[in-house]
């Protein structure tokens, strides 16, 4: 029996999810947060490339040999166009993450989020 790809898939996507979630939680380094929610994202293109995914579909170009092909035949551009957008949005917030690790490295010297809360908490009093 063959597994189905697309359950196969998502199942690999979410133990890859739930890996970046784990380096999420347990880490306290900016860099290793980045790291970990770039790797969070990465499951959820996974997963949208897989729902998109027809078996022996065509691509959706209706013209040639496919206008007479019915819609189930097809793949669905949309989660192409949402993975697509996750990516730009991904690499936005990564970039943005990034940018804020260097600023707090340059004031306090380093990117443990637990020692710039003691830091602050220092400063405060």
């Amino acid at each position: 029996m063959v597994p189905n790809v697309q359950l196969v898939t998502c199942i690999a996507a979410g133990i890859i999810f739930a890996v970046g979630l784990f380096g999420l939680l347990t880490h306290r380094d900016m860099i290793n947060i980045c790291i970990s929610m770039s790797v969070m994202e990465s499951s959820l293109v996974i997963v949208l490339a897989a729902l998109a995914w027809v078996p022996g579909g065509a691509a959706p170009i209706m013209d040639g040999p496919f206008v007479d092909l019915p819609a189930e035949a097809f793949v669905d551009p949309l989660p192409h166009a949402l993975a697509l957008t996750a990516i730009v949005i991904g690499a936005g917030l990564l970039a943005v993450a990034l940018a804020l690790s260097v600023v707090l490295y340059q004031r306090f010297g380093t990117t443990d989020l637990s020692r710039i809360f003691r830091e602050l908490h220092r400063q405060e009093g």
